[in-house]
């Protein structure tokens, strides 16, 4: 039996929260949002059951999600953090480079970081990504605290959904105006 500990559950259940947020905020007309599969090539099958029992990654995956929030594009990402310090290693050079070139065109890029020891939600910003980015890229950290988070990003769990990544996204709005 699995655990919670195996790398083959890590932030299942964070997407499913995610996943469920988006069928809700679809729901009521609010955006539409879209999980983004990564690309595998099955190796070997399971003849009786018809399951992939090995597989190979096609490609580099980009983003987890991406859609359009009432006529805004965005893209972003899911990750969970047991602790109060996010390593950058979760988050990949190909992910940074896309995020950036979606927000060059015009969308909205960004990190749900949820961190499981506390139960907290945050919006990461993409522009505070590229901070914490660029300070790993110059020989700083390479990870970040959350000390070192807006505190205006940490989202509330009181709005009635499940992880509700829109009230971040007003507030980056509001930012960039």
């Amino acid at each position: 039996m699995a655990t919670w500990n195996s790398r083959g559950l890590r932030g299942s259940t964070l997407e499913e929260l995610v996943n469920r947020t988006n069928e809700q905020y679809r729901e009521k007309g609010l955006a539409l949002i879209q999980k983004i599969p990564t690309p595998i090539t099955p190796v070997q099958m399971d003849k009786e059951s018809r399951h992939i029992t090995l597989a190979y990654f096609e490609q580099r995956s980009t983003v987890d999600y991406i859609g359009a929030v009432q006529g805004i594009p965005v893209c972003f990402d899911a990750k969970e953090c047991s602790v109060d310090t996010f390593p950058l290693a979760n988050i990949h050079p190909h992910q940074v480079a896309f995020m950036k070139d979606f927000e060059g065109q015009g969308g909205v890029a960004f990190f749900l970081i949820f961190f499981s020891s506390e139960n907290l939600f945050y919006y990461l910003r993409f522009s505070t990504l590229a901070r914490f980015w660029k300070r790993m890229e110059e020989g700083g950290r390479k990870s970040f605290r959350r000390e070192e988070l807006e505190e205006d990003f940490y989202l509330p769990q009181k709005s009635g959904f499940l992880v509700p990544y829109l009230e971040g996204l007003q507030r980056d709005l509001r930012f960039r105006d």
